[in-house]
């Protein structure tokens, strides 16, 4: 006899489905993810002075990132969809590593975490400036895309070492 698969996304023939979360407490749910995109200076320049040609590059990278967390059940097959409270997105520009960081906190009242929303919150913000900017610079570079920390629910607290 084998262990329970740590997989929580297969049944126990293997078989793909969607975690039942039917018996589990709502609580308050919050989780937090980070990624970046490096690129040239001068893209960063075109960023920061505001001449992108498709126009505020962060702006638009803002409100597609909350709109992707809004969407994540839509994108990922076996996502539950959460009524999410509340979606806050952050932009930091780094001039030393030619780079635009992306962090967004994602949070709901709900069975099940947030996590996902907000990495694709992340990856949607950081794909977003990559859209805008590639006629500049088709060498961007999307990195280092990982949840930060999570809260709530029966698992308890996790912060990334």
């Amino acid at each position: 006899m084998s262990s329970p698969s740590p997989l929580t996304h297969f049944d126990a023939q293997g078989q793909a489905h969607m975690v039942d979360v039917g018996a589990k407490d709502v609580t308050h749910r919050v989780a937090r993810a980070t990624g970046l995109i490096r690129m040239l200076p001068a893209t960063l320049a075109l960023i920061t002075a505001g001449t992108a040609k498709k126009g505020d590059v962060l702006g638009v990278a803002r409100i597609a990132a909350i709109q992707a967390a809004k969407r994540t059940a839509d994108l990922i097959p076996l996502c539950h969809p959460l009524p999410i409270t509340r979606v806050a997105v952050e932009f930091e520009i780094d001039a030393a590593r030619h780079a635009v960081h992306c962090s967004a906190q994602v949070e709901t009242l709900g069975r099940t975490g947030v996590e996902m929303e907000a990495l694709t919150a992340v990856q949607i913000g950081l794909l977003t400036i990559y859209d805008m900017c590639k006629a500049a610079d088709r060498g961007m570079v999307i990195d280092g895309v990982r949840v930060l920390e999570k809260q709530g629910g029966k698992s308890g607290d996790w912060k990334a070492p």
